[in-house]
């Protein structure tokens, strides 16, 4: 079996360790960003508005639905419902530059179990125009009122809610677990804290660099380019949009050393070949919640030599021996570990 290749809200990292002009760039800007304020935690408070019931829960999901225009058709909200408020309700978040359509298959999984499902595309993305500008407008800001409107919808659906986010979708996740006191059950999949194209130490020097330098897109495959698959993925990303979303990153991590997390509890599963994303960051806000005492913080690896991508929940890759592994083992570990 080999690597997975091509997965723009995954893949598309790794292609950053060839492009030293972003290290120039980063070097470039140095002195100034040096001199920049703090970010404004304000930019990142929860303002909860719970839906009342699951007739207003409903409705505002026909009001995100009715705001998806120019759409590709498999990425607008999906909503899988029993046609009442059940017991359990899980609300997925895809990963930056992938839509509801890679969660569909595991929702329906979930939905099969008695869960009402709610799967709704992160902001500026599920558009039919695979190269799509739009993207480049995304702020971190975007990511913290999505995340509040999605927790809030899910309140109306469910008794008990779980959250369950990939990749950027893991990072406002891991957001609404420090924020949101109504998430009952957090769940964190190779969520994007820290990419490991980018060291540590410079990841808010990198932030600032990607928002205020000139945006640029990079290739999730600079062979295929615009004709990588899957369709329902971007295949170029916006150097504006890592930066916000390293920058939600920060500022999450910053809100982890200060206070305890909010949710009932929380579920950190990561992929030890993730070719992108840098776990030991992930470890480290793990540390931070349990540094504060947080009583139910569970983590699960999934082992290398299962060589998967970055992306554990779309089953319409590339590679589709990992496809394979992803029904046959990602699926089943994933229903055992979120559904206690």
């Amino acid at each position: 079996m080999t690597p997975q290749k091509g997965i723009v809200n995954g893949n598309a990292l790794q292609k950053f360790g060839r492009a030293g002009s972003i290290i120039g760039a980063v070097l470039i800007v140095l002195g100034g960003f040096l001199m920049l304020p703090a970010d404004d935690p304000s930019h990142f408070a929860s303002h909860p508005n719970p839906a009342a019931d699951y007739a207003e829960a409903v409705q505002r999901v026909e009001s995100l639905r009715a705001t998806e225009v120019g759409f590709n058709p498999e990425c607008h909200t999906i909503l899988l419902t029993h046609g009442a408020k059940t017991a359990k309700t899980i609300v997925f978040v895809p990963g930056y530059g992938s839509c509801p359509a890679a969660f569909k298959e595991l929702g329906t999984q979930f939905y099969d179990r008695g869960y009402n499902v709610l799967i709704a595309p992160l902001p500026y993305n599920g558009l039919a125009d695979r190269l799509t500008t739009e993207q480049a407008k995304v702020q971190a800001e975007d990511l913290v009122r999505y995340t509040d409107e999605v927790v809030d919808i899910g309140r109306g659906l469910g008794d008990h809610l779980t959250l369950a986010g990939i990749s950027a979708g893991g990072l406002v996740t891991g957001w609404a677990a420090q924020k949101r006191q109504d998430v009952d059950q957090a769940v964190l999949i190779s969520p994007g804290f820290g990419f490991k194209a980018v060291p540590e130490r410079l990841t808010p020097l990198a932030s600032r660099a990607w928002i205020l330098l000139p945006n640029s897109y990079i290739w999730s495959d600079p062979e295929l380019k615009a004709d990588v698959p899957p369709d329902h993925n971007y295949p170029r990303i916006s150097t504006h949009a890592l930066g916000q979303i390293l920058r939600l990153s920060l500022a999450t991590q910053d809100l982890a050393r200060q206070n305890d997390p909010a949710a009932g509890s929380i579920l950190v599963v990561t992929n030890l070949n993730d070719p992108d994303l840098d776990n030991v960051v992930t470890g480290k806000v793990v540390d931070l919640w349990r540094a504060h005492g947080a009583a139910d913080v569970q983590t699960y690896q999934f082992p290398a030599d299962l060589q998967l991508g970055h992306d554990l929940t779309d089953l319409e890759q590339p590679d589709q021996n990992a496809a394979a592994v992803v029904s046959a083992v990602v699926y089943p570990k994933l229903l055992e570990l979120i559904d206690r």
